[in-house]
């Protein structure tokens, strides 16, 4: 174990910060949003280059937000302000002007900065020059480019199989990068590709995959604008895709008629201030739900199942009338074990799992009934469960139920996180590649990639815990942030022999090692990327399958940079020499050459180069769009599944990891929940007033929070009671901060996503 590390609970800092309640908000955005923006980018980045880089921010031709997925405008865009405020946070954190050099490396041991938490971690600034810890040593040291590739090249050179290595990437990853560095990895001689999608919608693609044949949403944004009904499912747009809510309101404007369904009532999806428009400005709110579904922790399945159960009622009274009986019977299979399936439910029962209200539900049933058109919305609230592939795909049962999906203004729409995670899995970053894709990169490169699947995150934790795997690399992200049991995950990179992380910003991922580690810092989003004095741009991906360019405008805040795409060329020369087939020194030449190659490869990218430049971009082929169903049946697949409840003893609760309004995924941009009327604290457990009660807890008391899954104790400690709007026996907390709670070996069927949004505690007093 090194010497620059703390057991227990590095992973885990405990000091509060000082909490403050107020009441939780009733409307989101609006001129508050505003001036929380202009604080994190101005004090990060002054007036001037602050401002430079929002008036490009999501403009065409220029910097693709490096938040969430959320797509543009295909039309014109806002010139005052195409950007929410997480946008805003985003790109203060990307480009601030606090860089961290040799001489800050020097000053600040390992372990010293292990014990901060993760929101001053991330405060430090971004990272100026590769970086290097030598085997048992307290401090990061200075290292060239060359010798940095050149070691990471030895490791893995050493490896008694190339099984033996892991590489993680994040969903920031540009197309460019991501397409390298899945080529890199195969010809090297691993499928071992896991990403943040094994995280967070892996269930989504795995359900809409066997359902109607592609992993992706169908809908494009003019569809929001041509419904009749929007679920909003397991989702918090407010905080985590807030340029949603404008898309919502003018959905609400034309004619739509919006159901939220959650466990807390969020205040993103109850009204809308829209800063950009007059009324907004002036505090004017525009209502968005119109039926809020307070629903259990992992009650989805149930309620989905009791509005189908009295949509069938309905139907039988009244044939034709509410089922799309042409669409069913020629684009759709299985629907007669379905039906079986509903009739045999117990209705009771239902209700009772859900959570809901019986006339809650019969009121948004009866809207189901009388509509045709329909876009369901879900984001990680519902892809976190055990039953979260199967809870989806009841998603999905609805939509073939009513024709709802290849036409306008209805269909499937997963709402991302990651900027580009859609994009990186586009490019070839899966663990499970098709046979198709295989054949492609032999055909074009003249190299047999590994036809072996490859391991998950999960697996790859595992892997690394056992010692099956010796060396980490990660293409962005902070790997122990944002997976699950972080003790287990925090021994598994310390069982490394080399860890190597790509990043812009310090992260607790760069301080919990493996025996050595090197930090290679990369240009950022925002950045200028020149080649042989020539501007470059990257392409990203969104939810709704436009592909378009992001281009930087900021001066890099170091001379010693380098694009991701440019890490992994020189990766690759360095490990693979003269035995690789492929041309990376070409890459080198102009990222126009590197889409050149991808058009080679992978479906829908035909004149690549010539299209991304047009200044709206380009949608990829979207066969559900259309009606085409590319499963094995060739229709669309009703599915057959059956409720199971997580069962609770009187002392126990079920525990969802949510964000705060003032983080995005791992990065945390403040200590305030503003929405939810918590300031200046994380450590924070959101309980029912009748569960405290009953507990005996007090508004302010300190806990510590247990989970025994298959025997095994993991504690969080030192969380403050809050009493919360929450279903009895559920409980809500911030990750990273309970992610130490999450089991590695509790995840979702199929998907094997871990199940951070219905983890069993125990909540007992610190005395």
């Amino acid at each position: 174990m090194n010497k620059n590390t703390k057991i227990p609970n590095s992973e885990n800092p405990e000091a509060f910060t000082g909490l403050e309640l107020g009441e939780p908000k009733e409307t989101a955005a609006g001129i508050p949003a505003v001036i929380s923006s202009a604080k994190h980018i101005f004090s990060e980045m002054g007036i001037g280059r602050g401002l430079k880089a929002l008036s490009s921010l999501n403009q065409k031709g220029g910097i693709d937000c490096p938040g969430c997925a959320w797509p543009d405008p295909d039309d014109d865009r806002s010139g005052i302000a195409e950007y929410c405020e997480n946008g805003a946070k985003a790109i203060a954190e990307e480009a601030t002007t606090k860089k961290l050099d040799a001489k800050f490396f020097a000053e600040n041991s390992v372990y010293n900065l292990s014990q901060l938490d993760d929101y001053r971690i991330g405060k430090k600034g971004r990272v100026a020059q590769p970086m290097y810890l030598a085997k048992d040593a307290t401090h990061y040291t200075q290292i060239s480019w060359e010798d940095a590739f050149a070691k990471i090249a030895t490791h893995l050179n050493v490896l008694a199989s190339p099984n033996e290595a892991v590489f993680y990437t994040s969903g920031r990853t540009s197309n460019e990068a991501a397409f390298l560095y899945q080529l890199f990895v195969r010809e090297y001689g691993t499928n071992n590709l896991p990403d943040c999608s094994n995280m967070c919608h892996e269930s989504s693609g795995v359900a809409l995959s066997e359902t109607v044949g592609i992993g992706k949403g169908s809908v494009k944004l003019e569809d929001f604008y041509n419904t009749e009904v929007i679920l909003i499912l397991g989702q918090n747009p407010g905080t985590n895709h807030p340029r949603m809510l404008s898309a919502l309101k003018k959905a609400k404007e034309t004619g739509a008629t919006i159901i939220s369904i959650n466990p807390i009532v969020e205040t993103g999806l109850l009204n809308f201030a829209n800063p950009q428009e007059i009324k907004g400005a002036l505090g004017i709110k525009s209502k968005l739900t119109d039926i809020y579904l307070q629903v259990k922790i992992n009650g989805d399945m149930a309620l989905l199942k009791a509005l189908m159960y009295l949509m069938l009622e309905a139907e039988e009274k009244s044939k034709g009338n509410v089922f799309d009986l042409d669409f069913i019977k020629n684009s759709t299979a299985n629907f007669d074990a379905f039906i079986a399936n509903i009739k045999a439910q117990n209705f009771e029962m239902l209700v009772k799992e859900s959570g809901v209200p019986l006339q809650q539900i019969i009121s948004v049933a009866n809207i189901l009934i009388t509509k045709k058109k329909i876009i369901a919305c879900w984001a990680m609230g519902l892809t976190q469960h055990k039953n979260a592939v199967e809870t989806i795909q009841d998603v999905v049962n609805i939509l073939l139920l009513k024709g709802s999906i290849g036409k306008p203004g209805a269909g499937t729409c997963p709402v991302r996180g990651h900027s580009n995670v859609q994009g990186d899995r586009t490019m070839g970053i899966y663990e499970k590649p098709s046979t198709q894709f295989l054949e492609n990169i032999k055909r074009v490169f003249d190299f047999t990639p590994p036809q072996e699947h490859g391991l998950d995150v999960v697996e790859c934790i595992q892997a690394m815990h056992n010692k099956t795997a010796k060396v980490f690399i990660a293409m962005g992200g902070n790997f122990l942030s944002a997976t699950p049991d972080t003790e287990f995950t925090a021994q598994a990179l310390r069982n490394c022999a080399l860890t190597v992380h790509v990043s812009t910003k310090l992260n607790r991922s760069h301080l919990i090692t493996g025996e050595e580690a090197l930090i290679l810092p990369c240009l950022a989003r925002t950045d200028i990327e020149e080649i042989n004095g020539e501007r470059q741009f990257i392409s990203v991906e969104n939810s709704m399958g436009v592909v378009s360019m992001s281009k930087g405008t900021l001066k890099p805040i170091s001379n010693n940079l380098m694009s991701e795409a440019a890490i992994v060329c020189h990766l690759a020369k360095a490990t693979l020499q003269n035995k690789s087939k492929v041309n990376w020194d070409l890459y080198l030449q102009h990222n126009d050459n590197i889409r050149e190659d991808i058009e080679k490869i992978i479906p829908g990218f035909d004149a690549y180069n010539i299209r991304v430049r047009k200044p709206e971009g380009f949608y990829l082929p979207n066969r559900a769009r259309i009606n085409e169903y590319k499963t094995k049946s060739g229709k669309a697949n009703f599915t057959v599944s059956h409720v199971s409840s997580i069962p609770l003893q009187p002392h126990e609760y079920l525990m969802m990891t949510i964000r705060s309004h003032d983080q995005f995924n791992t990065t945390i941009y403040g200590l305030d929940d503003r929405y939810r009327g918590i300031y200046n604290e994380r450590r924070v457990i959101l309980m029912n007033k009748k569960d405290m009660e009953k507990a005996g807890l007090q508004q302010k008391q300190i806990v510590d929070i247990y989970n025994y899954h298959n025997g095994v104790k993991r504690v969080a400690h030192q969380f403050i009671v809050i009493e919360f709007n929450i279903p009895e026996q559920c409980v809500a907390t911030y990750f990273p901060e309970t992610n130490v709670l999450v089991p590695i070996n509790s995840t979702a069927d199929k998907s094997n996503t871990p199940t951070s949004k219905s983890v069993v505690v125990e909540i007992k007093k610190v005395k």
